[in-house]
């Protein structure tokens, strides 16, 4: 899977990158009884976490887990999620993290489309019950026994581990993951670690795809942890660092950009379920936050809440979150604030402008590239290599680019010559530096997370009430875009923005469904003459009335 020509510079220090049992053991070493990760119910360890993921790992290959198997981790961020990647990872397994969002039908799809054989999981996600899911997805899972599932709706799910599993005959409780079966003793367990090697694919990364579709971006051992070393430095994090972040460990910014990073330098990772502003002040000043790191509108809501004035925040001294750090760490104008463009495919950034807030003559950049990886911008139209200064698509090579998507032809993924088409539009100023200017297509970023518009049209259309539907992105100061949508209820039905998207919540993941909700005649919205919507104008439309406070 991997491109066509690899990078020179990454060919010659895949040499020296170690995979992650060697890896994990040097962090032990390094900083054996500093917490590594710490969650308001519990805490871990460097050297709890290397021995409870041995454990682990030892029942994972006593029920037939080994190099290759999918395993699906399906938790919130806390020391258990850890503890799977961990486990699956050392053994040579494919881990696969599931976005905790998904509602039952993503979850299947994505079930399926992965492959899952094995799954780790929480009987309990705040209000939801994924088990329920499952034997919803599968109801031949209410027959099935423990440790030989067998279902035509997901053929390759063979076992389940789950905390709160209640009386399901089907699940193992998670428990045993912690017995160390007798069968899988510590000799065997190192001599299938050293077979892991830095090449070997670790990681499945799912985001949204421009044609509906999740993607998955296949990351080696030495893909993921040469970039979160890269990651770590570039952001000059410290072993004596704890690091404070709301971002899921299922998507990349989560995994790599937060976790990997942080655990590769021996600093602490601070996690929370969920973000609840109050409880997470409490938390940073308990907890003596020295980073903090999310999506703007998190720094928002901490700066806005009664409690800040009364926490103790002094301890921080780094982060992106406007409003709860210092103006000089953290400017209030989002164009001087560092910055970097990455994607799931590149595993995070592949260019960044570094810790310090941006001068008036860098504003706006997104830096220069990482180290390793190359950029060309070519004309989107006709793949032509276009002039230095010259506006057009972002190509990337070398540095973290993934080995390739999950059941996807390396042709039809790559160009030639190893280049992968990002679809984003920009270009690279006098100084090397990226200037970015959106997505080609109609991708939606909202508050870090991919939105496929077509997927929430689906979703709309599936509803009785409306006959049809048109998502786009507009603009928002803190999450950068918002969903917004147009919809055309059928004739003499009756139903309000509120309905709606209460159904729609049952349907998607709450992030993807439409903060802006405008119902109207189709006579109104902007066709071409195609007879398709024309998108750019219905954009226009959208941002007016919602700068209007009209949707």
């Amino acid at each position: 899977m991997s491109p066509p020509t690899p990078n020179p510079e990454d060919r010659a220090r895949s040499a020296r990158t170690a995979a992650l049992p060697t890896w994990l053991a040097r962090r032990v070493e390094e900083h054996g009884p500093r917490d590594a990760v710490v969650a308001p119910g519990g805490r871990l360890s460097y050297v709890e976490a290397s021995a409870r993921s041995a454990r682990w790992a030892r029942t994972l290959v006593s029920g037939g887990v080994g190099k290759g198997t999918r395993v699906g981790v399906l938790l919130p961020n806390g020391p258990e999620w850890v503890l799977a990647w961990l486990a699956a990872a050392r053994i040579g397994a494919l881990v696969v993290p599931i976005n905790t969002f998904f509602k039952t039908r993503e979850l299947g799809w994505m079930l399926r489309h992965a492959d899952i054989d094995t799954l780790i999981c929480s009987g309990r996600l705040l209000d939801d019950d994924p088990l329920a899911r499952l034997e919803e997805l599968a109801p031949g899972l209410r027959t099935s026994r423990a440790g030989a599932l067998r279902s035509p709706e997901l053929p390759a799910l063979r076992r389940v581990f789950a905390w709160d599993a209640g009386e399901r005959p089907w699940v193992d409780p998670a428990r045993m993951l912690d017995a160390g079966p007798e069968d899988v003793d510590e000799a065997l367990l190192r001599a299938l670690e050293s077979e892991v090697v830095a090449a070997d694919p670790m990681v499945v990364l799912y985001s949204s795809g421009s044609t509906g579709d999740p993607k998955g971006a296949v990351h080696s051992h030495g893909n993921v942890l040469r970039q979160a070393a890269r990651l770590a430095r570039l952001r000059e994090l410290r072993s004596d660092d704890r690091v404070w972040s709301p971002m899921p460990f299922f998507w990349v910014g989560g995994l790599v950009f937060s976790l990997a990073s942080g655990l590769d330098v021996g600093a602490c990772l601070l996690v929370q379920e969920r973000f609840d502003p109050g409880e997470t002040l409490a938390f940073l000043e308990s907890e003596r936050a020295t980073v903090a790191i999310g999506w703007p509108h998190f720094g928002k809501a901490l700066a806005e809440h009664p409690d800040r004035p009364r926490r103790d925040l002094s301890a921080l001294r780094a982060g992106n979150l406007p409003g709860l750090l210092p103006a000089e760490i953290c400017p209030d104008d989002p164009e001087l604030r560092p910055n970097g463009l990455g994607m799931t495919e590149t595993c995070g950034p592949h260019t960044y402008t570094g810790e310090e807030p941006l001068s008036e003559a860098r504003r706006g950049v997104f830096g220069p590239a990482l180290p390793g990886v190359e950029h060309r911008i070519v004309d989107p139209e006709t793949g032509a290599e276009l002039a230095p200064g010259q506006r057009g698509e972002i190509c990337v090579r070398g540095g973290s680019l993934m080995q390739g998507l999950y059941k996807r032809e390396s042709a039809d993924v790559f160009e030639p010559d190893g280049f992968y088409r990002t679809g984003d539009a920009g270009f690279f100023d006098a100084k090397g530096e990226l200037r970015f200017e959106g997505r080609l297509g109609e991708m939606i970023k909202s508050a870090g997370a991919n939105v496929t518009p077509s997927e929430v049209e689906s979703a709309l259309m599936a509803l009785a009430e409306v006959e049809a539907a048109y998502v786009v992105g507009v603009s928002h100061a803190e999450r950068g875009e918002s969903v917004a949508a147009a919809v055309v209820l059928v004739p003499g039905v009756e139903a309000s923005s509120d309905s709606l998207r209460q159904q729609l919540r049952g349907e998607i993941a709450v992030y993807k469904v439409p903060r802006h909700l405008w119902l109207t005649r189709s006579d109104a919205l902007p066709f071409r003459d195609t007879g398709k919507i024309d998108k750019q104008a219905l954009h226009a439309m959208l941002e007016a009335r919602v700068g209007a406070g009209e949707i």
